[in-house]
């Protein structure tokens, strides 16, 4: 059985062992692929992995050869459903692998707004000298005592809320409707969701409903000191608001760690140089070794499943 990994640059920094795919039969790894490439890449494989390249139906129909897409991730969005649904071609994912990695990476941004462990840092060489060696040239605060809002109490929600309890935080979530109850996290209503919160912190997957769930209006309801954070999806936030409210001190910070366009172009609204107080990261929460091991290892358990007659993870 031939399998082809479209991109696995995005997964292995040459610090796990890919060959371990090899096992299933002949392995070919490409660093990278453009779109234009895909359909030549995939020619005579079985098995089609892929992080962010897409499949497409038009690729699928060059190579009916294809019986199994795994997404090296959570999302599938990259991969036509309905093209592999129409063909017969089999879709998994892989779900769970990065809740310690992202929980722990959206702390690490709150902190850094928090403390400015960043700016501090970056002015190394540059600190006080004798007699005093302390600077308050960016101000400090505690998160203890303070309230988290979580949107969307899934896995990598409630290991939030768990680490924001341990700083002694207070912890609500955002209600939906017909949202199932949760005797542990309090929910509120959207109104007192923003008003009552001092950090808000978005772990809800991106559908039609959640798109742009912080908007203009959302965003003149927070506090004008609390502070934002998305690991999730980019398009969860409307990018042009969240620049207009940190400009004109609407609210207190950002960390993201997700844009709408990624890689984001020059002229990106959240790229200018004179947003105060914002944190963004290139899509690394998810990224710890040890986060991408699981990844490796669902694939080849997706793979054998797929094998054995009975797919696991499966989407299609």
């Amino acid at each position: 059985m031939k399998l082809v990994f479209l991109d696995a640059s995005t997964l292995d920094r040459q610090d796990l062992d890919l060959t371990s795919l090899g096992a299933f039969g002949p392995l070919t790894l490409h660093a990278t692929t453009e779109p234009d490439q895909v359909a030549t890449r995939i020619a005579n494989a079985e098995v089609v992995i892929t992080n962010k390249v897409p499949i497409t139906d038009s690729s699928l129909a060059a190579n009916p050869s294809v019986k199994l897409v795994v997404s090296a991730a959570t999302g599938v969005n990259q991969i036509d459903l309905i093209a592999c649904k129409d063909r017969g071609v089999t879709v998994c994912n892989v779900a769970g692998y990065s809740t310690d990695s992202v929980a722990q990476h959206t702390f690490a941004l709150l902190l850094n707004l928090v403390t400015a462990v960043d700016r501090y840092a970056a002015a190394s060489g540059k600190w006080p000298t004798f007699p005093i060696f302390t600077s308050l040239a960016h101000p400090v605060t505690e998160i203890a005592g303070k309230t988290l809002g979580v949107v969307g109490l899934g896995t990598i929600g409630r290991a939030v809320a768990k680490i924001a309890a341990a700083f002694g935080m207070n912890v609500v979530a955002f209600s939906r409707e017909q949202a199932l109850p949760d005797s542990n996290i309090p929910r509120l209503s959207s109104e007192d969701f923003f008003r009552t919160c001092d950090v808000i912190s978005l772990h809800c997957p991106l559908t039609p409903q959640t798109q742009h769930f912080i908007n203009r209006e959302a965003l003149g309801l927070m506090k004008p000191s609390a502070l934002l954070l998305n690991t999730g999806r980019g398009p969860l936030i409307d990018e042009a608001a969240l620049a207009e409210a940190l400009r004109a001190g609407k609210i207190g910070g950002a960390g993201l760690d997700v844009l709408s366009v990624e890689p984001p172009p020059p002229d990106h609204v959240l790229l200018s140089k004179d947003l105060p107080n914002l944190l963004i990261t290139p899509h690394t929460a998810w990224s710890s070794h040890e986060a991408r091991q699981r990844l490796l290892d669902g694939i080849i358990t997706n793979i054998q499943g797929f094998l054995a007659g009975k797919p696991v993870n499966r989407i299609v």
